[in-house]
């Protein structure tokens, strides 16, 4: 096992340089002038001159990809051409935020999305089985931002069930910051009153981001089910009297859900994307809303880091998926399957 996760571990580092070195040429061909936005519109072209030679902007491309490339090796991600603070100083500070908001929706996800689509493949053509499939079509089709707006005007505006914006009662203030992890924060600090303002602000923004991974999961979990339902081991453990759910729990979940979760390691990278549109809207004080203000201010520096980050997490998750893989079904690991 752990020869396969050195591997997945190996395989994974070229794909982050690449994504290094990509973002950095995209980050230099998009239309924006970093030293004129950062200089103000009064300035004059020596002053934006003098920012662009200040932050080596002026170097040719192949030198500033290489130094860039070296910095990021060595772990420096630079200041904010905007802020002038150390990027990864603000990074860490947002980074918890996207990742419980991406985590709480992949829980929910999984939590909804599996048992839907056991359930749709046990009553295959059944009514269960179109109710199923109508709601994974519509949780791929409906926009994120709509039904974030939808849902605050529902059950923030009109019911006044739930906060409108923000992660916490601005009344309550934060905890002390141990993790950055607003959820384990309030339970280390033993605050019943700050988690549930935490857990209420935190369910609209996890619930219109987990809707598009709740529908795919639901599919695959489905046509997963299905498949394994027609293997030769299920039909003689039907012939043998186990009842349909007693089979479904006990022998055709666990081998069709492999495929599943790989498609849960793929949805964290576009939750995480996702996220961008969800923080706007709710004012969710993550990576997304600061790669958003990076895009404004033409801050190539954050850009690069949000992106990078991002690559790295989403490596991580991808390399546990590989291991869970290994742990459902050892074929995996041993290049059997």
């Amino acid at each position: 096992m752990l020869s396969f996760i050195l591997r997945r571990v190996l395989l994974a580092l070229p794909a982050l340089l690449g994504l290094v070195v990509a973002t950095f040429i995209l980050s230099r061909v998009i239309p924006g002038d970093a030293a004129a936005t950062l200089a103000g519109d009064a300035a004059t072209p020596a002053q934006i001159a003098d920012i662009r030679a200040r932050y080596g902007l002026d170097r040719p491309i192949l030198e500033q990809a290489i130094i860039h490339v070296r910095q990021v090796l060595t772990g420096d991600l630079g200041n904010s051409i905007f802020t002038g603070r150390p990027v990864a100083e603000e990074i860490a500070q947002r980074l918890p935020a996207t990742l419980e908001l991406t985590f709480a929706a992949l829980l929910l996800s999984t939590l909804l999305g599996v048992p839907l689509g056991l359930i749709a493949a046990l009553d295959h053509n059944g009514p269960a089985d179109h109710l199923v499939r109508l709601v994974s079509v519509a949780g791929l089709a409906i926009a994120s931002f709509w039904l974030a707006i939808m849902l605050q005007m529902v059950f923030s505006m009109e019911l006044d069930w739930l906060p409108l914006r923000g992660r916490i009662d601005v009344a309550l203030g934060l905890p002390p910051r141990v993790t950055g992890f607003l959820l384990i924060d309030c339970l280390l600090a033993g605050d019943g009153r700050r988690l549930s303002s935490a857990m209420l602000h935190m369910l609209l923004p996890a619930l219109t981001l987990s809707l598009p991974g709740l529908a795919t999961i639901a599919r695959f979990t489905r046509s997963g089910v299905l498949e394994t339902l027609q293997k030769d081991f299920v039909l003689y453990a039907r012939a043998a009297g186990y009842g349909r759910f007693r089979l479904a729990a006990i022998y055709v979940l666990r081998n069709a859900i492999t495929v599943t979760v790989t498609q849960i390691g793929l949805l964290f990278g576009g939750l995480i994307s996702g996220a961008v549109v969800v923080e706007a809207v709710f004012d969710w004080p993550g990576l997304g809303t600061y790669a958003v203000q990076a895009i404004l201010a033409a801050d190539y520096k954050a850009l690069l880091a949000v992106t990078l980050v991002v690559g790295v997490v989403y490596a991580i998750v991808n390399v546990v998926v590989d291991v869970l893989q290994a742990v459902i079904d050892p074929r995996v690991s041993d290049g059997t399957r």
